[in-house]
């Protein structure tokens, strides 16, 4: 059985319509994807951990900010690959040109026997919810569909 994720979705008001701030994933496989690839700031968690705890410091590990205020928790959302993630949103505003991410280390290329490290994150953004549709993983859709609905946003369009 897969590890459960939890992840926070910031959310914004610019001018007068509401944005929310996904991240890219780092290392080579996701370097030149755009569409379909960008996802929630998550991580697994344990049976043991508190999942809005974990959701905190994934955030604080992909973006370098620690991330405060009213958590609204959404519907879990289960993908396609059969993992839950759990998700919350909140209301803030922060520069996604300065988030710093942890890094990992993978063999690459391939079978070459070489390792190198790369951010877990290599970039984040804000995005009206009509474009965030077209950037998040397909599968975290339901996600956005929530937050919209409970935000009252009402020309956001699923695909």
């Amino acid at each position: 059985m897969k590890k459960p994720s939890a992840g926070i979705l910031p959310y914004r008001k610019n001018n007068s319509e509401y944005e929310v701030f996904l991240v890219h994933p780092g290392g080579p496989y996701w370097m030149n994807k755009d569409l379909h690839a960008w996802s929630v700031a998550k991580g697994e968690f344990e049976e043991d951990e508190e999942p809005l705890a974990t959701a905190k410091r994934e955030f604080q590990e992909e973006t370098g900010y620690n991330i405060s205020g009213e958590f609204i928790k959404l519907e879990p959302v289960k993908q396609p690959n059969g993992k839950i993630i759990h998700t919350w949103a909140v209301e803030a505003d922060f520069d996604a040109s300065k988030i710093t991410s942890n890094f990992f280390e993978m063999e690459w290329p391939p079978r070459s026997g070489k390792f190198q490290e790369f951010p877990e994150v290599d970039r984040g953004g804000w995005f009206t919810f009509n474009k965030a549709v077209y950037k998040i993983i397909s599968g975290q859709i339901p996600i956005l569909k929530n937050l919209a609905e409970m935000l009252g946003v009402k020309d956001f369009t699923t695909l």
